[in-house]
């Protein structure tokens, strides 16, 4: 098994009560609700978040059962800013089928994100934990400011490494970050312990991201496949792009410019940013980056008692990163 095949092993009993409280709780008496929800639900997402949040409660072992709704409560807000991001994007597919505002439209897509954010701190509020939904409810708020961020942006070639960086901590890594604390603080971990989950989480959500990043243009080698290009016709500026514009000509960044937030821009353009990628390795600097975000996340734990959890952990890291290989 690979490292996330042995976190969802070891993960299998508390999550299979998550995922029965997520059924639960995306039912509604209207109609359009749960079918758009259970449409996104389903389509095929491995769940990494509510999982770390189960597997960090695990790892330190009291668990008091608040992690199943907290896990679940994680997974709803994860896909309550997938339902929104689609609209902002305008994006037509999502985990390989039909974004459900193809299917449903905009609004309801907007409706339906509001509905399971609403669920998330219900099931929140369920625990009487007020410290976890305090954390979860930080979360929510530094995850929207991320993607007005974002969206501010845009297509803004003085966008700045520093700006990226910032970009990705608040609209990915945070809820990394916040799963596992209020995992750690659900399973009676002392404020150490607590520290180094959140810590944990927050490296893993920043490499990932980096590696999601780098692999919208084929990955480290550049090496193009089906839908890449799109954060460059949303005009996103990701770290590629950012180092690009740093060591590029003036030729060069008309280049990227012209395609940069030009949804109809050619695979031939696309072609040629990645071929200037290559020429400045700026794919391979964005997968260093984020090897650097995987050993910061590795060494947040090196206080942490040896365990197989631990050790899951930790191999999890290395395989979300291996991904841009």
């Amino acid at each position: 098994m690979n490292p996330v095949e042995r976190l969802m092993a070891a993960t299998a009993d508390d999550m299979a009560r998550v995922n029965e409280l997520i059924l639960a709780r995306a039912h509604s008496h209207v109609d359009m609700v749960p079918e758009l929800a259970r449409y996104l639900i389903d389509s095929g997402g491995k769940r990494l978040r509510p999982m770390l949040t189960v597997a960090a409660a695990i790892l330190f072992g009291r668990g008091t059962g608040n992690e199943v709704n907290f896990a679940a409560a994680v997974e709803f807000m994860h896909n309550a800013t997938l339902l929104h991001d689609d609209v902002v994007d305008e994006s037509d597919m999502r985990r390989g089928k039909p974004a459900a505002r193809m299917v449903w439209g905009n609004k309801a897509s907007i409706l339906v994100g509001d509905f399971l954010l609403g669920q998330a701190f219900m099931m929140m509020v369920e625990t009487g934990d007020i410290r976890s939904l305090g954390v979860l409810s930080a979360a929510s708020a530094v995850m929207a400011e991320g993607e007005v961020f974002q969206l501010a942006k845009t297509g803004d070639l003085q966008t700045s490494s520093e700006d990226y960086a910032e970009v990705i901590r608040a609209k990915t890594a945070v809820l990394f970050e916040a799963a596992c604390e209020v995992g750690a603080i659900s399973g009676g971990a002392d404020e150490a312990g607590c520290k180094a989950l959140a810590l944990y989480g927050l490296e893993l959500g920043n490499a990932f991201q980096l590696v999601d990043d780098a692999l919208d243009y084929g990955g480290q080698s550049g090496t193009l496949g089906k839908n890449v290009g799109d954060d460059l016709r949303e005009g996103k500026m990701t770290l590629p792009v950012i180092l690009a514009l740093q060591s590029a000509s003036d030729s060069e960044r008309a280049i990227i410019a012209n395609a940069l937030g030009n949804a109809e821009a050619s695979d031939l353009e696309v072609h040629q940013v990645v071929a200037i990628f290559t020429r400045y390795d700026t794919l391979k600097r964005t997968f260093s980056k984020a090897q650097e975000h995987a050993a910061a996340a590795v060494a947040a734990l090196n206080g942490l008692p040896d365990s197989e959890m631990k050790s899951i952990l930790i191999d999890v890291v290395e395989h979300s990163v291996s991904r841009a290989s």
